[in-house]
């Protein structure tokens, strides 16, 4: 963490810039919360390896166009001489508001989702392979994720990178390689378990058994994490 801020201190490429602190929004406390979830969520899938890798640029475009919009707007309105203070308090108090209840229902919906018959939008309860949703699960995961800005990812985006991109040339660009920085973690751990689980596959065929326990532990954790937030946010 510390030599990421060095070479973030001594860089002075916009591109490189915009990249070294989506690394350091997505290895600060509040993101990597996030992270660990969407890691989680993302490898339940365990008997399908290219699914599993498939979820993790999903999620990483889920990011990439919320930060990206968003971008785009906010680099507009400064252009035009506004000031962003109003918009980063309006997004950072309703998505730090947003984002408790949403884990929580996600995680009590993977639990017990099947018994429900409600639609599931790709956050499926009972463990049936994202594919027959087109992934819009993992997709608004990280529309989701990328829009509740904590007081880190705050500073770093509203703060830093936004009236960068005003300033430079390729600026509509620069919120792009920041959202792939911030997803990077998920994307890594996504190929990894893609490899894992092409070589479990080999050996125990589908793994059922182990697929279901995982829509639990994978539903328990997005229910822990959204207790942290419940804490952190309204206490």
């Amino acid at each position: 963490m510390e030599w990421l801020q060095s070479l973030l201190e001594s860089s002075s490429t916009p591109i490189l810039t915009a990249f070294l602190l989506g690394l350091l929004t997505a290895l600060s406390p509040c993101p990597l919360a996030t992270n660990i979830a969407a890691i989680g969520y993302i490898g339940k899938n365990i008997d399908d390896c290219k699914q599993i890798f498939r979820n993790g640029l999903l999620y990483t475009l889920g990011r990439v166009v919320a930060y990206t919009l968003l971008g785009v707007v906010l680099i507009a309105l400064l252009k035009g001489g506004s000031s962003l203070f109003g918009v980063q308090k309006f997004i950072g108090r309703y998505g730090e508001l947003i984002l408790p209840p949403a884990l929580l229902l996600i995680g009590l919906y993977m639990l017990f989702g099947s018994k429900l018959r409600l639609p599931s939008f790709g956050f499926n309860g009972n463990g049936e392979r994202f594919a027959r949703h087109g992934g819009w699960g993992t997709f608004l995961l990280g529309v989701l994720f990328a829009l509740a800005f904590c007081p880190t990812s705050g500073v770093f985006y509203f703060g830093m990178l936004i009236p960068m991109s005003a300033t430079v040339t390729m600026g509509y660009l620069l919120p792009v390689l920041f959202a792939i920085a911030t997803a990077l973690p998920v994307l890594v751990v996504a190929w990894v378990l893609a490899f894992s689980a092409g070589q479990i596959g080999k050996v125990y065929g589908r793994m059922q058994a182990i697929q279901k326990w995982l829509n639990i532990a994978v539903g328990i954790l997005f229910i822990l994490i959204g207790i942290y937030y419940c804490i952190t946010v309204y206490l």
